[in-house]
């Protein structure tokens, strides 16, 4: 069955003769080693799966929302040492980005909400460098921030990369891709600067001297169940913030109230 909601899935003769989209959702994966025991393509399939249902829940409720196919390339350049970590600079990103919004533009969308589901990539800054450039709106989301406030319930430890949480994703979603008694204990080093490790003074961190097989968190105590909870929690924020920005007028003081 076709999911009118999905560019990839749907046609000309759909989108030619519907109602037009006010939302699009555009994902933005990566391709990059998750310690020992996740797949590459950990944060494009979370994001993808994040994406699909909250799309489809907010489409159900009536929200003209269209899921664009997804970039499964990230900015890697901290992890350049590990082998095949695909690497997109972000300056490529936000080329890509803008070329992307412009067709957007063209095609009548208005809104569109950025889903990052990447640690590594940085990209408020590209909304910015476009605010004056197009009449597209354009709202960021990490996704995997959606239910940071409900972490310490669900997980010991999320972890940073491939810990807890990613783990718990994979094994919620696709089991059939983790190699779960391969993982290490994804420890890290800590900084000599106690100002960095207080998080006063930021660096970019050079992963292969952070961790040892790139996983930074934990992840042993993951389980599926707790993969799906955090999935539930996000999917249905984001589902029900899709369906209230597809209904918001583009107004004058729009994104703000009066």
């Amino acid at each position: 069955m076709i999911r009118s909601w999905m560019l990839a899935e749907t046609n000309y003769g759909r989108v030619h003769s519907g109602s037009p989209f006010e939302v699009a959702v555009l994902p933005f994966g990566a391709t990059e080693p998750h310690n020992l025991h996740l797949p590459y393509g950990t944060d494009t399939f979370q994001v993808e799966i994040v994406a699909r249902e909250a799309c489809r829940r907010a489409d159900e409720r009536g929200a003209r929302v269209l899921l664009l196919p997804s970039l499964p390339y990230g900015t890697e350049t901290n992890l350049s040492r590990f082998p095949f970590a695909m690497n997109l600079n972000p300056s490529t990103i936000a080329r890509v980005i803008a070329d992307l919004v412009a067709s957007l533009e063209r095609a009548g969308v208005r809104k569109c909400l950025l889903l990052n589901g990447h640690g590594g990539n940085d990209l408020k800054w590209v909304l910015r460098e476009l605010h004056l450039s197009t009449e597209v709106h354009l709202f960021l989301c990490n996704w995997y921030r959606m239910g940071t406030d409900r972490e310490p319930i669900i997980f010991k430890d999320a972890g940073d990369h491939a810990g807890e949480m990613e783990t718990s994703m994979g094994l919620a979603h696709f089991p059939e891709l983790v190699e779960f008694a391969n993982a290490d204990a994804g420890a890290m080093a800590a900084s000599r600067f106690e100002a960095v490790n207080r998080r006063w003074v930021e660096i970019t961190r050079p992963w292969h001297l952070l961790t040892t097989n790139s996983g930074a968190g934990d992840p042993r105590a993951a389980t599926a169940e707790k993969g799906r909870a955090f999935t539930e929690i996000v999917v249905a924020r984001l589902a029900d913030f899709l369906v209230e920005l597809a209904a918001s007028p583009l107004d004058a003081s729009f994104p703000f109230k009066v």
